[in-house]
């Protein structure tokens, strides 16, 4: 089979699994997703109200609300149509619209008057259990007869979008609905990106996006990607030329940016990360084993303590891998973006944002998928540089090839870090880090006439050996944190222990949340996190435990959501504020307003995220 067949395969393989996730997906839908609404003026005297109503959905014939921006505008009693019967187990017998409610609304409008903003307030419910509260439907309505257009993606890459052209003097028109509330962009970037795609013209945007991914391949998410492409080149031996190199850096990357913008278009279609649902303990396991596979073919330890059979099938793949088949590189790199770097950063929420609001799903997996390219390019200089380190045949290659294959257990400990008991990752990491060390000769006596590299490989080891029982021995201690082991020895002794993080409340449904924002008097900060985002514990860590920032902090009541299981609670508490996984951070006033403009997608160092607390009103 070519590579370029096997290739062709997998994208169908992964379009397929795709699709199917969405037709499966099984999370709420935001209420401007799933009530569609749309509004035209008939005649002077009257406007054509539509409501296209998912499947699985209804709204509430009674809770029919309108508004307009204009004082001297007045609302005649709508002409809604007869709907279902439902015994409501909160509003007892009721009537409902499914699939769509179409009505005419009339209106008393001044002669003058060109046009105006009409807000429909609707109420509806998912047949799941999830019941949405009033929403705001908004609509731009001209009454002089003109009418817009929006170009498409060839606009967008020309230039931007383009107007239409305007109708004749007929009084109807076709006009923009808008989908969703305009927010104030202070503080949220994702908010900001978001918009930006809508109006920036097509190059600028993609050219912006290429430099969000060299920014992002700098962040803790993507490191892991860096030896997992660094083994399978080093993997290759020393037969292999820089030009092989770069060619297999490519198939990597590339099979990491197809797969950005397709997952991430089903994310914004659906509402959900599809990463976030493989970050289980099965997935990760298997990921896992993956390199430690890799690993022990760099080793030579296959033909050890393995039978026969499984023997010769997981050396064939590990060499089908660290051969450098094209395809086997690809499908590397679409586990890598999927399993490895799962994070949600500002550009790729803002993208999916995009998505989900315009179901622009081609733009905005055109810049998903150049904002990957931006993040492999560093990745293209890994896979070259791998290939220069590569000495001629002799002891340094197989030093090489287990120092990577060292590399390789560290991305193995680290995946299944978030779904195994600390304990076991802590013994995990001393481990490695002991048996590292034994190997670089910590505790073997040098010759007299060592020379300089000889010296220094042992110091190495010594420090690998130091750190490793240091994590055992605060292992043992009790202590739960790799970093810092022996903190609860430090603690136990008398020392001062270091100032804590704030403490949270965790909710964990729409309800609990809604009941404590709306019983605070003091400003709520709400936190999603999950055992599996790296940067959500670089928030905990760093930016949280800063002395100012916790002094903030403590004048607000702090909630946190752990959507760590990414179960139908979860799910529904994401789609709430239109957050497709963490970090994220949502604000409000005292008794449940959000504060608009100052949400955090992603990591915020100490000083900025301080500033921001001032402003919402935190100390």
């Amino acid at each position: 089979m070519s590579p370029r067949t096997l290739f062709a395969r997998l994208i169908a393989l992964l379009a397929t699994v795709l699709v199917a996730s969405l037709a499966a997906a099984a999370s709420p839908l935001h209420p401007l997703e799933a009530y569609k609404m749309s509004a035209r003026s008939i005649d002077p005297g009257s406007i054509e109200v539509v409501f296209d109503i998912h499947d699985d959905y209804y709204l509430y014939k009674a809770n029919f609300r309108f508004k307009a921006d204009h004082p001297d505008i007045a609302f005649g009693d709508p002409a809604l149509p007869p709907g279902k019967q439902k015994h409501d187990e909160f509003f007892g017998d009721v009537e409902i619209y499914r699939d769509e409610v179409r009505f005419t609304l009339p209106i008393e409008a001044p002669e003058a008057l060109t046009g105006f903003q009409l807000t429909v307030v609707a109420q509806g419910c998912w047949d799941e259990g999830i019941c949405y509260p009033p929403t705001d439907y908004v609509a731009d309505i001209s009454l002089t007869g003109s009418s817009g257009g929006g170009g498409g993606l060839l606009d967008k890459l020309l230039g931007g979008r383009t107007d239409g052209g305007s109708g004749g003097g007929s009084g109807v028109t076709e006009p923009t609905t808008t989908a969703a509330p305009a927010a104030v962009a202070v503080d949220d970037e994702s908010g900001s990106i978001a918009a930006m795609l809508k109006n920036a013209s097509g190059p600028l945007v993609l050219l912006s996006f290429f430099g969000f991914g060299l920014l992002l391949a700098f962040t803790p998410c993507t490191f892991p990607m860096i030896p997992i492409l660094s083994g399978i080149i080093v993997g290759h031996g020393t037969g292999i030329s820089r030009m092989r190199a770069m060619s297999l850096s490519l198939a990597y990357v590339l099979g990491m940016a197809i797969t950005y913008a397709l997952a991430g278009v089903a994310a914004g279609m659906s509402g959900t990360l599809l990463s976030a649902a493989l970050q289980n303990a099965w997935v990760l396991g298997t990921f896992a084993l993956v390199f430690v596979v890799l690993s022990l073919s760099m080793f030579g330890f296959y033909e050890l303590q393995l039978p026969t059979a499984l023997q010769s099938r997981l050396s064939e793949t590990a060499n089908h891998q660290r051969g450098g088949q094209f395809g086997g590189v690809i499908v590397m790199g679409v586990l890598s973006a999927l399993i490895v770097g799962p994070c949600v950063a500002a550009p790729l929420a803002g993208a999916l944002l995009y998505i989900a609001q315009t179901r622009d799903a081609l733009f905005g997996g055109l810049a998903l998928f150049v904002m990957a390219l931006g993040m492999g390019v560093p990745l293209l200089a890994v896979g070259v540089a791998a290939r220069s380190v590569l000495p001629k045949v002799g002891p340094w290659m197989e030093g090489v090839k287990k120092a990577f294959g060292v590399m390789l257990l560290a991305v193995a400990v680290w995946l299944i870090s978030p779904v195994v008991p600390a304990l076991a990752t802590m013994l995990a990491w001393a481990a490695l880090l002991i048996f590292s060390g034994i190997f670089l000769r910590a505790i073997d006596p040098l010759p007299h006439n060592a020379h300089g590299w000889q010296r220094f490989w042992k110091a190495v080891g010594v420090i690998l050996l130091v750190c490793g029982g240091a994590i055992l021995l605060g292992a043992l201690g009790g202590g739960r944190d790799p970093l810092q082991p022996l903190a609860g020895l430090r603690a136990s002794t008398g020392a001062v222990a270091a100032e804590q993080p704030p403490r949270f409340q965790r909710v964990r449904s729409v309800a609990e949340l809604d009941a404590a924002v709306t019983a605070s008097t003091r400003p709520v900060m709400l936190d999603f996190y999950a055992d599996w985002c790296v940067s959500c514990k670089e928030m905990e860590r760093y930016t949280f435990s800063d002395p100012a920032v916790a002094g903030r902090m403590a004048q607000m009541l702090l909630l946190q959501a752990d959507v760590t299981e990414n179960n139908a609670d979860d799910k529904a508490l994401l789609a709430r504020f239109e957050l497709f996984g963490p970090p994220g951070i949502v604000f409000f006033h005292p008794g449940g307003d959000e504060i608009e403009g100052v949400r955090v997608v992603g990591y915020m160092p100490a000083e900025r995220f301080e500033a921001l607390l001032a402003r919402t009103g935190g100390g």
